[in-house]
This record gives C-alpha cells, sequence and structure tokens, in this order.
C-alpha cells in the first residue's frame, strides 16, 4: 500500500534519513520504534507530504504521492499533541475539518459516541485538558473511515478507559484491513496490536519483523521482552 524507496532528508549537516527502504501493507498494525532523533517523526512528515525528502519516493497504492496529493485524503492522521485554534468550540473543529475535507456520507461516530463528545460540543480548546485534547483528535482522525490510519503516542494522556476504547478501535479498523501505523514508547500497550514492528536507528531500518517472528527469533513471551533481547544481542 506504501512503498518507501531510497528515502534521504537532510537538515543542515544533520542525515536524519539514509537512504531508506520501507514496505508498508494494509491490513497491518505496525510499530514505528526507535530511540529519539532515529528519523520516525521526518519519516512520518514525509508520508503525510509535510515534509521534502531529498531524493527517493513514496508511493501510495502504487502512485508517486508528488504526483497526486489526493492521496492525503485517504490517512486519518493523529498527532501526539493536537494543536487546535484556541477560541473554537470543540463542534467548531469538528464541523471546520468536516468541511474542509467536503465528506458528508460513510462518517465513522463509534469514537465520538464511546468517547461522550455530545456532552462537551460547546466548550473552547483553549479549556480542555490534554486527555480531552487527545480524544479529539482521535475522533478527527478515525471520523472519515481513511484507508491508513498513523496514530502518534495515541494514547498519550488518556486515562485507563479512553485507552482501553482507542486500542480496541485500532484493532477493529485493523480487522477490516486498514494500514495502521502507531508509535509509542510504551511497548507494553503495542503488546495487542502490533502485528509488524519496524525498528530505526541513525535514520535507517534496523529491522522489520513479523511480531509473532520477532518473539519467535528471540524466545521471549512478549514484544517488550523480544525488541530488548534482540537489541542487546546485535543481530537486529
Amino acid at each position: 500500500m506504501i512503498s518507501v524507496q531510497a528515502l534521504q532528508k537532510r537538515f543542515g549537516r544533520l542525515e536524519v534519513l539514509q537512504s531508506l527502504n520501507l514496505e508498508l501493507r494494509a491490513g497491518e498494525c505496525i510499530a514505528l520504534l526507535g530511540p529519539n532523533g532515529c528519523g520516525k517523526t521526518t519519516l512520518i512528515k514525509s508520508i503525510l507530504g509535510m515534509v521534502l525528502p531529498d531524493s527517493g519516493t513514496i508511493t501510495f497504492e502504487g502512485e508517486d504521492i508528488r504526483r497526486n496529493n489526493q492521496y492525503r485524503a485517504q490517512i486519518g492522521y493523529m498527532p501526539q499533541i493536537g494543536r487546535y485554534p484556541e477560541n473554537m468550540s470543540i463542534r467548531q473543529v469538528i464541523d471546520m475539518i468536516r468541511g474542509i475535507r467536503q465528506e458528508q456520507q460513510g462518517i465513522s461516530e463509534a469514537l465520538y459516541a464511546q468517547f461522550g463528545i455530545e456532552k462537551m460540543l460547546d466548550k473552547k480548546m483553549r479549556t480542555l485538558s490534554g486527555g480531552t485534547t487527545q480524544k479529539v483528535s482521535a475522533v478527527l482522525a478515525f471520523m472519515f473511515n481513511p484507508k491508513v490510519l498513523i496514530l502518534d503516542e495515541p494514547t498519550a494522556g488518556l486515562d485507563p478507559v479512553a485507552a482501553e476504547i482507542l486500542k480496541n478501535r485500532i484493532i477493529a479498523e485493523k480487522e477490516k484491513g486498514r494500514l495502521i501505523l502507531i508509535t509509542s514508547h510504551l511497548l507494553s500497550e503495542l503488546e495487542d496490536l502490533a502485528s509488524e514492528v519496524v525498528f530505526m536507528q541513525e535514520g535507517q531500518v534496523l529491522f522489520h519483523k513479523k511480531t509473532p517472528q520477532l518473539k519467535a527469533d528471540t524466545g521471549q513471551e512478549t514484544l517488550a521482552k523480544a525488541i530488548v533481547t534482540l537489541l542487546k544481542s546485535g543481530k537486529a
């Protein structure tokens, strides 16, 4: 579905992405992991068209994204920290995004209902807690039934109940055949979600493995222990 070929990006003297290659397939929930500064954010922003690589290509369903930016309508993006006009209410933000997307049919309101958003529609964005802002970001990311979901630290700031609701929604979307790319510093929360793991280091893919294979290769029962074991072994 999304193919990344020989992607390179430099900011000044810093080479952030180094001839990176990656294949992301529909029906997978892929955990994108790696230390701070490894290039995860730059890769995500390149896929979203927010960063222009110096060289290399990204194709979406076989078409170079530089030739057709309409692919973005097929991606739901949930940033780690959502930033919205402070003086707008939740209702106004949702209406604004609906207007921009110009989609009124097939809108998913599952998270909208599960998070109880209808009870706080008139609250101004500036008054919301971090967790409530995350709920709004999640609702917007999932609302238009996109083929691809890119979720950056999606449960950060959410209470345990809301985090569980979101995790169940991610699993449901994966089962529908969506491609889900998710970043998280909490490996334990990825245990029931990730079908594949991509680990980046210094702008390159250190390894890309199916979760069951990763556990089998390391002899570990949990994803967190498997990743730590593989990194310590130096065989990644």
